[in-house]
């Protein structure tokens, strides 16, 4: 039986008390860039292992957890989360010669299991449990590859999820583990030579009085581990490439003749080097590899089939095309464009299942996917209903099954399946939940930047909906690293459309809903724009009669973070309250900090006098103000983020706490938690209580006690 949907009225005033947080001492510490005196008076906050510090985060964390667990309606809500939370949850699953992977998660599950099946059409069976790698259930299941035969995964493990993980072999048909075990394998996944033998990897050396943590990413190389073979023995293949802000991996071609190596040089260039494992085995060591593209201001992707690279591109073509190039004829002037550049629609993916190509495309801030002769011509699309996010797509290059999966902003994941050589598809599973969506609808609008830039947005609100300014909004926010927001399902969503709120989704610059062009529109010294937009995406809900200032609250994470830093301090006016989670905040000495120097390509570095310009401009928390009326601010952390360092957070939330005249500014901190929070569910579902009783609380919205036999 369907549960009884939340119902919320408005109040007049927050329920939360008079939030005493412990104080916080200013130092007198500055540097001088160029010129410029740069106070830092919270820096003693940097350090997390000091005692002091430590003691400072456990009294603001519980000060948080104080405060929000005194929202009257803040145990409703975690019951209701729970009840939307505990369904069972859907993949796309992975094919290995005929096998099938796929990792969801069991109604009531902790964690989300990896499966597998012998065939499509066999039933499920256990291959890994996260739940079981640690007695307190704090590991976490990172990267998994199964080999190209199915018969062994390679999988990575994380204390408290962070990204730091070590690689273990499981043999799949007796789900035991060999001895094999490599450390410092941070971001990488496997890729499994075709016999079996070993696979090829990323090595991370740790950081020491040599290398720095900032540095340890110029210092990566590429590894092949053959199986059975310490991992201190395992031959280097490729060498580092000395810059931090550089990222390098490869993959074997499917019939493993070819081992491709992509060098990224940031997030909007990359070098595709090509070594012949029949000449160059791993045994040779660094030799054996030639470039098929380098030093060009482009993205590719190359994939090996019949005898030449089918290659993703938006070289000279922002929104991306793909081109095909011989492995002895690599020369730009000697490529052959076989599918051309959209002029409406962005490539964002591309793969050879059965024989076919399969292109994944973004139109208007929306997915649909392509298949396509290997001469280019357009066949037909995949069936999705219209306005969905694709979520994956699976399939082996020399088999014509697929699996293809999808939901909307309205309907929760849908997996079908299907086959290249024909047009029918059948449903291979969904995701279930107990509410009514056939109530809410999905609206694109369109409103203008700052600079007269139009950008997309995406409004997801209860049919009906009256524009007479009252209808509390949360405005979400990202626009960086060519990450694109879609129209995708949120079930932790839910609660709050069921309480009359709405949802808004802007496309910013930065992303890549709409080409390179548009990510490269938000980076570095044009990183404002981002920030325009989303001021813009504000202006237009209060002016089109949406919502009001005093219902308007906005969520950021991560990048995300750092957008709501920037209008916390630029237009503290326009907001009632901030979600600001695992952020960046701190632009004048982020890249010192956690995965930092990899962003260089993205923001700039306050290194060079121009980066330096441009980042103390908008730099959060170097805008703080005394005296000002800022919104309320809920800040997110996590105890073990080995990202976005969580000295940002706890930085700014003491700047916030001596400057403002509004308020409260809380600070919570996720324990046994990395970027990505915690992968307990149960952990998700109080952090989602405290985020929606914290916002609704902001706007006024209140809730009754679910009726007996509800969720616990």
């Amino acid at each position: 039986m369907m549960a009884a949907l939340l119902t919320l009225t408005l109040t007049s005033a927050s329920a939360l008390p008079a939030v005493v947080v412990p104080p916080t001492r200013a130092v007198d510490a500055a540097d001088t860039l160029f010129g410029v005196r740069v106070a830092d008076p919270y820096r003693w906050l940097e350090d997390a292992t000091a005692p002091e510090v430590q003691g400072w985060m456990t009294a603001q964390d519980a000060a948080a957890r104080a405060a929000l667990a005194s929202v009257p309606f803040r145990e409703t809500l975690r019951r209701r989360l729970a009840e939307l939370g505990r369904v069972a949850t859907l993949t796309v699953p992975v094919l290995r010669d005929g096998r099938l992977f796929h990792r969801s998660r069991p109604t009531g599950a902790e964690k989300a299991i990896l499966y597998w099946r012998p065939t499509a059409d066999a039933a499920d069976r256990v291959l890994l449990d996260p739940a079981q790698l640690s007695a307190d259930g704090s590991t976490a299941l990172h990267a998994w590859a199964p080999s190209d035969t199915g018969r062994l995964l390679a999988y990575g493990i994380s204390p408290k999820n962070a990204d730091e993980q070590t690689l273990r072999v499981r043999e799949v048909d007796s789900g035991r583990d060999r001895p094999d075990e490599i450390p410092f394998a941070r971001w990488s996944s496997a890729s499994w030579t075709p016999d079996d033998a070993g696979f090829f990897y990323t090595f991370t050396p740790p950081a020491d009085a040599a290398i720095p943590e900032a540095q340890r990413n110029a210092h990566s190389t590429i590894r092949y581990h053959r199986l059975g073979t310490p991992a201190a023995k395992d031959a280097v293949v490729r060498g580092p490439t000395g810059d931090a802000t550089f990222f390098q991996g490869a993959v074997v071609s499917a019939d493993g003749r070819w081992l491709i190596a992509s060098v990224f040089r940031g997030w909007s260039a990359n070098d595709v080097f090509i070594r012949d494992l029949r000449t160059h085995p791993p045994e040779k060591g660094e030799t054996g590899w030639r470039p098929l593209v380098a030093g060009r201001s482009a993205q590719f992707s190359a994939e090996w089939h019949g005898g030449v690279f089918y290659v993703r591109t938006d070289d000279g073509a922002k929104r991306g095309k793909v081109v095909v190039i011989h492995p002895d004829r690599p020369a730009p002037e000697a490529w052959r464009v076989l599918v051309p550049e959209d002029a409406e629609a962005s490539l964002d993916g591309a793969g050879i299942v059965g024989g076919k190509l399969v292109l994944f495309y973004t139109r208007k801030a929306t997915n649909e996917v392509e298949l396509r002769t290997l001469a280019g011509a357009l066949e037909r699309r995949l069936e999705t209903p219209p306005a969905v996010a694709i979520e994956g797509f699976a399939g082996e290059a020399d088999r014509p099954e697929i699996f293809w999966g999808y939901s909307s902003l309205t309907a929760p994941t849908v997996v079908r399946r299907g086959r290249v050589d024909t047009a029918s598809s059948s449903e291979w599973g969904r995701v279930s939940l107990p509410v009514d969506l056939g109530a809410y609808e999905t609206r694109q609008v369109t409103y203008r930047s700052k600079d007269g830039t139009p950008v997309t947005m995406f409004l997801v609100h209860k049919k009906g909906l009256a524009r007479d300014g009252k209808t509390p909004f949360l405005l979400n926010g990202y626009g960086g690293f060519a990450i694109s927001i879609l129209p995708q399902f949120s079930g932790r969503r839910v609660p709050w459309l069921e309480a009359g709120g709405a949802i808004a989704l802007p496309n910013l610059r930065g992303g890549a809903e709409y080409g390179e062009a548009w990510h490269q529109a938000g980076m570095r010294e044009k990183k404002q724009n981002v920030f325009d937009d989303f001021i813009a995406a504000a202006e237009y809900l209060i002016a089109e009669g949406y919502t009001s200032r005093e219902r308007l609250v906005i969520s950021g994470r991560s990048n995300g973070g750092l957008l709501m830093g920037a209008m916390l301090t630029q237009r503290p006016d326009l907001f009632r309250a901030v979600i600001c989670g695992v952020p960046l905040l701190d632009m004048v000495r982020y890249h010192r900090f956690g995965a930092g120097m990899t962003w260089v390509d993205e923001y700039g570095s306050a290194e060079t006098e121009a980066g330096f310009r441009t980042l103390h401009a908008y730099s959060p928390y170097h805008r703080v103000r005394p005296g000002t009326v800022y919104p309320t601010v809920l800040f997110l952390s996590a105890d073990t983020d080995d990202r976005v360092d969580p000295l940002h957070a706890r930085k700014m939330a003491a700047a916030l706490q001596a400057a403002t005249k509004g308020g409260p500014v809380l600070l919570r901190i996720e324990r046994n938690a990395g970027h990505g929070g915690a992968d307990k569910l149960s952990q998700e579902i109080d952090e989602d209580a405290d985020v929606f009783a914290f916002l609704m609380d902001a706007v006024g919205l209140s809730a009754p006690a679910l009726p007996p036999g509800g969720a616990k």
